[in-house]
């Protein structure tokens, strides 16, 4: 929805949010449901109210807890039955500036005095944290603390140790230096979404003493918003590619026309460097995983002539796909899916022509299409939209790049070949297919929470979540990572099961698209199999629970050669296998297990 993307109009949103909830409930997009515990010091109704906008907008479907104002501490140390029985997926502690309480300006206190204050108010919030991990084991998201509304000393409040800016400045840093340090736990970092807003505008002294809203209802919308990117960060709805054009997009002129010289890059004008700051901005996002591409109406000589300036950031290997032609972009884009076998709804498109943006968004469902109008505005605009926010990095987010390159390289080789299995056997594959430990947990987790399309029951898990199954010995738990000539495909694979009995019953079988029909999946249920034998366990069940993107593995259980034994009218179906007599599938990967199993 157009009007939930930045720049929104947050009069709108607050004025038509019963509307806007509505009409959003009733799109029919696939959701998922989550339980979020807002914790307030502040009053939170109006922005659970939005908050919830936003997330919807996500296909995030949240059911909320709120404490009673003020309560936030003592429902988190303390508990009470309600929230205990909410049983929170997420919790969100809501504190401001209004909620430190260990400050007192005092011009006579010694800076000892004032480091135990300081202490002091840390230790306040850092027992909410580890009081949440012990009971909930969910994800905290904790705000940190905007600038007050005066200065006592001026501009030394800042640098005076009995300064309030600088007590709230180092309250800062140890909440920065828990979270680098904690597993599970985010700052909305308010401070900075309060300076982009405006302290004066964000400061509003009358809805406080009035309602108990510790900021200005109309920067409600920003502050929601700025949340719900973390929150769709964890539950995997992130995108995962930049599909740019190049005209007045990568930099300014037309190629077609003006020749490479006659374009706008580098740093001879203010445009040029526009044009600069922005190309640095976008490789920068490759360091974060983000896949690159390229979608112009334009030959494709000149795209490369364009790329390969003297001045260009980027450059032609860069991008993983370069679409310069005479199609129309949406076709383009549908056509970049295909080739990396990534959905587009998972694309941000960059153009910098309206007509182009309204083709697109209004023929590919799901796709982020920002509104950038001048060059002036391009990061801006793209970077506050948060489509890439970062809830986790793992090392194969940073090998991405170079994966999705490889895996080119295989589509252009398989051209070789006449026959499949003689390409597959030209691979040279080997793969670990191996318990959990702790160094996969993190791109586990992050596999669970983004695989959408080979993803039989897409059940998705928290880093927590995840720990919990993988010292819990009445699961199986699999991880497989798959290499070739071509390079590192990273861990591709994830199967969970639970024992009872002599049975298993698979909750979690999910695969990489890019690895298809390369026999990795076999390989996966080889050692499954295997593993079953050694526990004397006799039978493996499975199920498919029928989404609007898995219909891809809907006869995965069947080609594996398990028995059908129920089928829903919804599409949801179960599935048995028997152990005895099973024989191996795969014949193409060679297997290491590292003996975890």
């Amino acid at each position: 929805m157009t009007n939930l993307s930045y720049p929104f109009d947050s009069d709108y949103i607050l004025k038509k949010k019963r509307s806007l909830k509505k009409e959003l409930l009733s799109s029919g997009n696939e959701r998922i449901k989550k339980r979020i515990a807002v914790l307030g010091g502040s009053t939170t109704n109006e922005i659970v109210n939005i908050l919830e906008l936003f997330l919807l907008n996500y296909g995030i479907e949240p059911e909320f807890y709120q404490s009673e104002y003020k309560k936030y501490w003592e429902d988190a140390v303390f508990g009470n039955e309600v929230l205990d029985s909410f049983r929170p997926d997420i919790v969100f502690i809501h504190t401001t500036s209004e909620n430190i309480t260990g400050y007192r300006f005092d011009m006579s206190a010694s800076k000892e005095e004032t480091e135990t204050r300081l202490n002091e108010q840390y230790r306040h919030f850092e027992e909410i944290w580890e009081a949440v991990k012990n009971k909930f084991g969910c994800p905290v998201i904790q705000n940190n603390f905007e600038m007050p509304f005066y200065r006592m000393l001026g501009n030394s409040d800042f640098s005076d140790y009995r300064g309030k800016i600088n007590f709230i400045s180092r309250l800062n840093e140890k909440f920065a230096l828990y979270a680098q340090n904690s597993e599970n736990f985010y700052i909305n970092d308010i401070n900075y979404i309060s300076a982009c807003f405006g302290l004066e505008k964000w400061h509003d002294r009358s809805a406080w003493y009035m309602y108990k809203y510790a900021f200005s209802t109309s920067a409600i919308p920003e502050f929601s918003f700025n949340l719900a990117n973390i929150i769709k960060s964890i539950f995997g709805k992130n995108k995962k590619m930049f599909v740019l054009d190049l005209d007045n997009t990568l930099w300014g002129g037309v190629i077609g026309e003006s020749g490479q010289q006659g374009i706008e890059i580098g740093s001879e004008t203010g445009v040029a460097e526009g044009y600069t700051e922005f190309q640095k901005y976008i490789k920068n996002h490759k360091q974060l995983g983000v896949l690159l591409a390229v979608n112009s109406k334009n030959d494709y000589e000149n795209a490369i002539s364009g790329l390969t300036h003297p001045d260009s950031v980027l450059s032609p290997e860069d991008f993983n796909i370069i679409k310069a032609n005479w199609e129309s972009k949406d076709r383009n884009i549908e056509e970049i899916a295909d080739e990396i076998s990534v959905l587009p709804e998972s694309f941000v498109f960059a153009d910098d022509n309206p007509a182009e943006r309204n083709i697109v968004s209004e023929q590919i469902r799901g796709i982020a299409v920002p509104e950038i109008n001048g060059i002036e505005d391009y990061i801006k605009v793209i970077d506050r939209n948060g489509y890439f926010e970062m809830t986790s990095h793992t090392a194969d987010d940073e090998k991405r790049n170079e994966m999705y390159r490889a895996n080119a390289q295989r589509i252009q080789s398989e051209k070789n070949f006449s026959d499949y299995g003689e390409y597959l056997e030209s691979l040279d594959m080997n793969a670990v297919i191996d318990k959990f430990d702790e160094v996969s947990l993190s791109r586990i987790t992050q596999l669970t929470n983004k695989s959408n399309q080979f993803n039989l029951t897409t059940r998705r898990y928290t880093l927590s979540e995840i720990k919990a199954v993988s010292s819990d010995e009445s699961y199986i738990k699999l991880y497989g990572r798959l290499t070739d000539r071509f390079g590192d495909n990273g861990i591709v694979s994830v199967v969970i099961g639970r024992t009872e009995n002599y049975s298993l019953h698979i909750d979690l079988w999910l695969m990489s698209c890019r690895v298809l029909k390369r026999d990795m999946e076999y390989a996966m249920l080889d050692r499954l199999t295997e593993i079953c034998k050694s526990r004397g366990i006799t039978r493996i069940y499975g199920y498919y629970l029928k989404t609007a993107k898995n219909s891809m593995v809907k006869n995965l259980f069947s080609d594996f050669g398990f028995k059908k034994l129920t089928e829903e009218e919804n599409g949801n179906s179960s599935y048995v296998l028997e152990i005895s007599g099973y024989q191996k599938k795969n014949r193409y990967i060679k297997i290491n297990t590292n003996g975890g199993y």
